[in-house]
């Protein structure tokens, strides 16, 4: 029993050294980068992933044309589903992980992960945070900066914290 845990404890180690240090590298090769993260079963239909960007796991699937620039966090205690053709910035964290409120002497009570989604073509500024359970649907731009909370609607620019809609984009 302890054995097992153990060598779990240690592929779980592994995958990680390979997957945020190895694969996250400035030296590696972008094709290399995306082969490393297709052997993982993280699911990419791109090379464009630059360095330096954290993935907390393999319940990732990124889209056709998709860039994420460096320094992006994808905590993935949930799916991460990115599609076709976004845009996702320095810095941009994808935030799965939660808790419900515990009672005084835990505050941070039993987990509460949900899912993420940015549909086809959208565009999220450097910075740009995302909270547990947001779909960010199809062509919606997020400004730098932004902290988004709830789902954004179809075609909308999205600014500040929280993030509200500003306007229609066509």
């Amino acid at each position: 029993m302890i054995i097992n845990k153990l060598l779990k404890r240690m592929r779980t180690l592994m995958r990680d050294l390979i997957i945020n240090e190895i694969a996250a590298s400035y030296i590696l090769p972008r094709h290399l980068r995306y082969a490393i993260y297709k052997a993982y079963g993280i699911k990419t239909e791109t090379s464009n992933i630059f360095p330096k960007c954290y993935m907390g796991g393999n319940k990732i699937i990124i889209g056709k044309g998709t860039f994420i620039n460096n320094g992006c966090f994808l905590d993935n205690s949930e799916t991460i589903h990115i599609g076709d053709n976004c845009q996702i910035g320095m810095g941009v964290l994808l935030c799965t992980a939660s808790h419900h409120i515990g009672n005084e002497n835990m505050r941070g009570g039993i987990s509460n992960n949900k899912s993420i989604v940015i549909e086809d073509g959208c565009w999220l500024g450097a910075r740009v945070t995302v909270l547990p359970g947001v779909k960010v649907q199809k062509g919606c731009v997020i400004a730098a900066g932004s902290v988004v909370t709830t789902d954004c609607q179809a075609n909308g620019l999205y600014a500040g914290i929280p993030a509200r809609r500003i306007r229609e984009l066509n």
